[in-house]
């Protein structure tokens, strides 16, 4: 791990991106802000066949929603 200030950062971006590919670069930014920097993997091929659309989870949302609202049809709710 890699302790910087946000300075540091700024005058020495693509080294600390470059650091971060391999470790957490923590930024120190005053004396009560804190950020982690860390590289983030890009979805593979695998990861994106798995994944599902906005319109995909709104349409089992909706599902969700019909079957809970059926199912206390007829029965008060307080």
């Amino acid at each position: 791990m890699v302790i910087i200030s946000s300075a540091e950062l700024r005058n020495n971006m693509k080294k600390y991106l470059d650091i971060a590919k391999n470790e957490k670069v923590v930024i120190q930014r005053g004396r009560n802000e804190t950020f982690v920097l860390v590289a983030q993997n890009n979805a593979t091929d695998d990861d994106l066949a798995r994944a599902i659309t906005v319109d995909e989870v709104l349409a089992k949302v909706r599902e969700g929603l019909t079957e809970m609202f059926e199912r206390k049809e007829g029965q008060n709710i307080a």
